[in-house]
């Protein structure tokens, strides 16, 4: 009994590990965005990204992608992050929308991911000025 407990619970460790860390990807991407660290959430992109900033938009490869955001963090230096919205439910998709608070304005950043492979990757981030 003890040993069928044991190999149950060995069995669905890695499902209960990928599930936890699948939940705290938009927490992560939080902090990086409060960070301003394009490169750590660029880490999170799909081979192309259709990015929305503000009024351009354009599809982008990972590495165009990361460079656009560096040079937006640049312009606008987060100084607060919060999580609005999130949406993790479904085994194949995870949407969230972060509010970015700067010295002079709140950005609302919306975030689409699509599962390839095991992992989550954003395929499309939005970001606009919030509004009030």
């Amino acid at each position: 009994m003890i040993r069928s407990l044991f190999l149950f619970l060995l069995a669905i460790t890695p499902i209960y590990r990928s599930l936890a860390f699948q939940a705290d990807i938009i927490d992560d991407l939080s902090s990086y965005f409060k960070a301003g660290n394009s490169k750590e959430i660029a880490k999170n992109f799909a081979p192309t990204i259709e990015l929305i900033i503000i009024d351009e938009e354009d599809v982008y490869s990972k590495a165009q992608g990361e460079q656009i955001l560096k040079d937006f963090f640049s312009k606008h230096q987060p100084v607060k992050t919060s999580i609005f919205h999130r949406i993790n439910n479904s085994q194949n998709y995870r949407f969230g929308v972060i509010l970015v608070n700067t010295s002079k304005e709140t950005y609302r950043v919306s975030i689409t991911m699509k599962k390839f492979n095991t992992a989550f990757l954003i395929t499309e981030l939005r970001i606009e000025p919030a509004k009030d």
